[in-house]
């Protein structure tokens, strides 16, 4: 059981795909990270001996910024562009796409579920 920046690895996985389940690793950051520490891809996470994962998590501490501080950083980041007012913060503040997207159809991800038409309340029949 490998268990690197507070995360837990899937054992039966590969390494190379293991390594994504920490946020802020994705599939090409994971790859150079194994290569770095002269570790094959293929190999299963239970097969890692305990060298090979501290020598994971050092490479992992020294050069990337994952986890907490990478999630407060966006966080911060977002909260910047709110603070000058940017269209983008703007987007944000109001829970509208950012990037550019149309929202007169879609963008329901983002803007939530919708607020259906009311009946209008009839005169009852007897």
């Amino acid at each position: 059981m490998a268990r690197i920046a507070g995360i837990t690895l899937p054992t039966e996985k590969n390494i190379g795909i293991g390594l994504t389940y920490i946020y802020g690793i994705g599939r090409s950051k994971s790859l150079r990270i194994l290569k770095e520490a002269r570790i094959d891809e293929n190999k299963k996470i239970k097969d890692l001996s305990e060298d090979e994962v501290n020598k994971i998590r050092q490479i992992i501490e020294k050069t990337e910024k994952i986890e907490g501080d990478l999630r407060k950083d966006v966080t911060m980041d977002i909260k910047r562009l709110i603070d000058i007012s940017s269209y983008r913060g703007m987007r944000h503040k109001r829970k509208l796409p950012v990037r550019g997207q149309r929202t007169k159809t879609n963008a329901r991800t983002r803007k939530g579920p919708r607020g259906h038409a009311i009946k209008k309340a009839g005169k009852d029949k007897k």
